[in-house]
């Protein structure tokens, strides 16, 4: 499997807000370069450009949420590490030959997919797959 950068790093919190007074001035920045709230997965998230690598503070918009779940077993703290594939799905079948557990399918994301490998094979990290193309870079 081919890696072309981390894609971006996710930060668990429990007030966006309150972190994102934290994390701006420490990043250099007075707004998200990107906000969103993604329903699926249950976030709400302020993307930070550092380099070409996405910085992400994620809160849960629901109890139920798997960033609640983390944040009330674990703490805030780093949740994902994501890494930049040019496929997901051929990245899956892969690294499925070789053993490595999926947390379900591919799920979409704007123009994109990805996937999580079970952190239970990578050293208690829950790694995403994406194929995301980052559009953003082009229009700069």
């Amino acid at each position: 499997m081919k890696v072309n950068k981390i894609d971006h790093i996710c930060i668990a919190v429990r007030d966006l807000d309150s972190a994102r007074k934290i994390w701006e001035p420490l990043l250099g920045k007075s707004a998200p370069d990107d906000a969103y709230v993604d329903e699926p997965e249950k976030i709400r998230v302020a993307r930070y450009w550092v380099g070409e690598v996405g910085f992400e503070l994620m809160e849960s918009t629901s109890p139920d949420g798997e960033v609640a779940k983390f944040i009330d077993k674990r703490g805030e703290g780093v949740m994902i590490v994501s890494l930049n594939v040019d496929n997901t799905r051929r990245s899956m079948a892969e690294l499925a030959e070789q053993g490595y557990p999926f947390i379900g399918g591919p799920r979409p994301f704007r123009d994109c997919e990805f996937t999580f490998i079970h952190p239970r094979k990578v050293n208690g990290v829950l790694l995403e797959l994406i194929d995301y193309k980052w559009p953003e870079f082009g229009a700069r």
